[in-house]
């Protein structure tokens, strides 16, 4: 959506100026999300453009999908009430201050960035109440696998299933 040569980029420079562009032509992702999140009217500005993209070219992934199942990754699935469109709903779940500290360690922010932008997200427990399933990170990467692979034959055999229903 936001890549170099995107006409949803363009509108980004146009918009907020071309201090939030790179010097190789990229998005400044951290100035950007630093400006959304301190002006609220900029925050919608960039959803009403972003929103509809974002819609039309995930209809078009589904749509070429070979895949028995499809994972759907939305960062604002509550918040945006995508939910709704799923067939089931996984959470890769961490406890409020192991995802602080992660974000704090993958974005390079202060703890305060953080805890202003996870709250103006869904909290954990809005996320969890609309979860189908539920894999706790709280640990290593590798420990993780076996519930990994525990879902996965369980997506199987849903797919499966949800195919034979349509068959006439």
């Amino acid at each position: 959506m936001v890549e170099p040569g995107q006409p949803a980029l363009n509108a980004i420079a146009e918009h907020f100026g071309s201090e939030l562009i790179a010097a190789d032509g990229t998005l400044r992702r951290r100035a950007l999300r630093e400006r959304i999140f301190s002006h609220p009217e900029e925050k919608a500005w960039l959803n009403a453009l972003l929103h509809p993209l974002i819609q039309q070219e995930t209809q078009r992934q589904f749509q070429q999908a070979t895949s028995p199942y499809v994972l759907w990754v939305v960062p604002l699935l509550v918040e945006n009430r995508l939910y709704q469109k799923a067939n089931r709903v996984l959470v890769v779940d961490v406890t409020p201050e192991t995802q602080l500290i992660r974000t704090m360690q993958r974005d390079d922010v202060t703890r305060e960035h953080v805890e202003h932008i996870l709250a103006a997200q869904a909290t954990r427990e809005a996320r969890l109440a609309v979860a189908d399933d539920v894999i706790d990170n709280n640990g290593a990467p590798d420990a993780i696998a076996s519930d990994v692979a525990r879902l996965h034959a369980s997506y199987l055999k849903l797919a499966s299933q949800f195919v034979s229903q349509e068959k006439p």
